[in-house]
């Protein structure tokens, strides 16, 4: 006798509770295994590529893991030198610009008293504006030593952030690595998990999420790579300081519809009023590399490489990343996207069995 509907839902709804519970309550602690997961699940068409060319499952991934291994070391060498020269010659820039701070007032504070001298006499602390920076430099003093706790904390902080991460690029690897090589096992066994009577339905429905999750992760994830090497090397050739970063963060984030092109936009432009101050043109270059960026994603690489097939509307993704974000953290905007994609599956699903129900064609029909 099959279980009623009504006590499949019960069981079903606490399953789904109880994930969600420990989902929040584990936190950033399952954060690398679930972006080992998210990595296995992206290289194991690769390694079912391999296997077909006659590799074990074991020396496929063995294959993949040295490759990744060697485009890390390269990106490592290529980007590490880049950086340290631009973040030498910003400071250099930063020293100048201390260095030429008072002889910059002073010249202001005799233009304003030569222009407007009627201002001068009504506002005094505009004639005065060297002793005005100095008060401010004063106060800023006096508010970091009332603060020296708070900062020591915040650099205590951050080398406790730099010691996760070293812990994250750890883990992250083995544990990706570990899954890959079980992936097809892990599968087979979730299948056989699966309750017998909806085992035909449920199979259809995680094929159709598969295959909306990864058109929608490869499409996106092409027009992110387009996007990023465009902004990066764009950026470097106007001359722009950390502009292959500021280029690589913009790409990375196109995956949340308009989010790079406006982080990156605003980095970019921030960046460019402090290096070219005076010099508008270049100024106004940089807006126009992400504004034709923007362009060129909109009209060509989002239609074409990512099309309205895949079923993940904009303002849904958008939705899912700030409810799953704020509720879970990071973590929530890693499970954010297939859980976007399942849902939208499993409401075409639900959507195309109302449709053929007595609810909706009425209860005359047959």
């Amino acid at each position: 006798m099959a279980l009623p509907v009504k006590d499949q839902m019960k069981y079903w709804g606490a399953a789904l509770v109880v994930f969600l519970v420990l989902l929040w309550w584990l936190g950033n602690v399952i954060l690398p295994f679930v972006l080992g997961a998210a990595v296995a699940y992206l290289l194991d068409p690769v390694a079912d590529r391999l296997q077909g060319l006659g590799l074990s499952r074991a020396l496929s991934v063995a294959i993949i893991t040295i490759f990744m291994i060697l485009l890390f070391v390269a990106l490592v060498i290529l980007v590490i030198p880049t950086l340290i020269g631009q973040a030498v010659s910003l400071s250099e820039r930063i020293a100048n610009l201390i260095d030429e701070a008072p002889e910059t007032v002073s010249g202001l504070q005799v233009w304003l008293s030569e222009t407007y001298p009627a201002m001068v006499e009504r506002f005094p602390e505009a004639g005065d504006l060297e002793a005005t920076l100095q008060r401010m430099l004063g106060n800023a003093a006096e508010a970091m030593r009332q603060r020296a706790g708070t900062l020591i904390e915040g650099a205590l902080a951050s080398v406790s952030g730099v010691f996760n991460v070293i812990i994250l690029f750890v883990i992250v690897p083995v544990v990706a690595v570990y899954l890959l090589i079980d992936w097809d096992r892990i599968m087979t066994q979730i299948d056989t998990l699966l309750p017998r009577e909806h085992a035909p339905t449920l199979r259809n429905l995680a094929k159709e999420i598969d295959r909306t999750l990864a058109s929608f992760v490869r499409g996106q994830g092409l027009v992110c790579l387009i996007l990023g090497t465009y902004y990066a090397l764009a950026l470097g050739l106007v001359g722009l300081q950390f502009g292959f970063i500021i280029g690589a963060i913009a790409g990375f984030l196109t995956f949340i519809p308009y989010v790079g092109a406006l982080v990156g936009g605003i980095l970019a432009v921030g960046l460019a009023l402090f290096q070219f101050w005076g010099d508008w043109v270049w100024i106004v270059a940089v807006w126009g590399i992400f504004q034709s960026g923007q362009f060129v994603e909109g009209n060509f690489l989002t239609p074409k490489l990512v099309g309205d097939s895949v079923g993940l509307h904009p303002v849904w993704l958008l939705f899912a990343l700030s409810a799953f974000g704020s509720v879970f953290g990071f973590v929530g905007l890693l499970v954010a996207v297939p859980v976007a994609a399942a849902f939208g599956v499993i409401a075409r699903f639900g959507t195309r069995r109302y449709r053929e129900s007595a609810l909706y064609l009425g209860t005359d029909a047959e």
